[in-house]
């Protein structure tokens, strides 16, 4: 009988010469390490690491401890670049499973690739202004950020926070279960009440993306998970404070956008435990770069704010490609996220690999 990560390791190898999601591939160390995580709680689940310094990473670590196997390090931005939505692996320009064309997404490009095309069920990430959730709304898998500070991070600037992204909210689980010290399951409570925002009261998103994610959120009312209420969220336009403190360089006006914000969504999170909005404005480009769109625009609000924030697959726009929904509850509340994203996801199950690499 095969071992899940000699069938990882051979997945790997049949699909990554075409996707590009991997810069390394662990063959003989993760074979080892299968052998001796035998009777420990994860007993050898194959999962990839975000970046060539994943390996070292606390979460990484963390999963090994538990009898999780690293089976490769997975593709992040080239050297050089000034937009973040692709990565580089070791066979070339990383490319989104569901249409080679377009972008996966990014930062966490390969992770989400891998995870996708079910190379792993599971994979670290980082998010600093989205680089979890869009990568996974654009290749339909979930991807979580946790709360700032809720597990170590090397940002100094307190904007980046570890992530998982994984075939479903309870693969998950299984991550944080092992990762988050006193992490214990939630189930939700439905229906959970919930404002849906299609904007945030600044973006600009494309309809395409709206439509698909407004029918996932009148899905979820009338099966019961949500009930919807009318609490609108409108908040500044983050992008120029976020720009100020990732380069250190806040002004008083930047940091008074972020305490309007912060206070906006801490009396929203006060009436309403949850809040619904597309992840991206706009469905995945191609290679050659976003333009002047913000890919983020969506996203880093909530880096900037610190609340953990998931994308669950929503459907698909009409170019084949996949779109999210971002779920948002209150700071240090990952188990009632991933709570509901269980019952979202039985609702809108996640698609599945691709049909093209089966």
């Amino acid at each position: 009988m095969t071992s899940a990560v000699a069938a990882a390791l051979a997945r790997i190898g049949e699909l990554d010469p075409e996707l590009h999601a991997f810069t390394e591939v662990r063959h003989e160390e993760a074979l080892a390490e299968e052998r001796s995580a035998r009777g420990l709680p994860l007993a050898g689940l194959p999962f990839a690491v975000k970046g060539r310094r994943g390996l070292g990473s606390y979460a990484a670590r963390r999963l090994a401890a538990a009898g999780g196997v690293p089976v490769g390090t997975t593709s992040v931005p080239g050297p050089g670049t000034h937009w973040q939505t692709w990565g580089q692996g070791a066979h070339g320009r990383t490319v989104n499973p569901w249409r080679p064309d377009r972008t996966p997404g990014g930062s966490s490009a390969g992770s989400a690739v891998a995870v996708a095309a079910r190379m792993v069920e599971l994979a670290t990430g980082s998010d600093g202004a989205g680089s979890v959730r869009i990568p996974a709304a654009w290749c339909g898998v979930f991807g979580l950020k946790t709360t700032n500070g809720a597990l170590p991070s090397p940002d100094r600037t307190g904007l980046a926070s570890p992530g998982v992204l994984a075939g479903s909210a309870a693969r998950a689980e299984t991550c944080l279960r092992h990762v988050l010290d006193g992490y214990a399951p939630r189930p939700a409570l439905l229906p959970v009440p919930a404002a849906y925002s299609p904007d945030l009261g600044f973006a600009s998103v494309e309809p395409e993306v709206a439509g698909v994610t407004r029918a996932a959120v009148e899905r979820l009312a009338e099966a019961g998970v949500i009930r919807l209420v009318q609490d609108p969220v409108t908040l500044l336009d983050p992008a120029e404070t976020w720009m100020a403190v990732r380069g250190e360089s806040t002004t008083p006006a930047t940091r008074a956008l972020r305490a309007a914000n912060d206070r906006t969504l801490d009396g929203f999170f006060a009436r309403t435990p949850l809040l619904l909005t597309p992840v991206t404005p706009n469905p995945p480009h191609g290679h050659e770069g976003p333009g002047d769109v913000y890919s983020t625009a969506l996203t880093w609000a909530f880096n900037l704010s610190g609340h953990p924030a998931a994308s669950v697959p929503a459907g698909f726009t009409p170019d084949g490609c996949p779109a999210g929904l971002q779920l948002v509850t209150d700071r240090g509340t990952e188990a009632a996220l991933l709570g509901i994203a269980c019952a979202v996801e039985r609702v809108l199950p996640p698609p599945g690999p691709p049909r093209r690499i089966g």
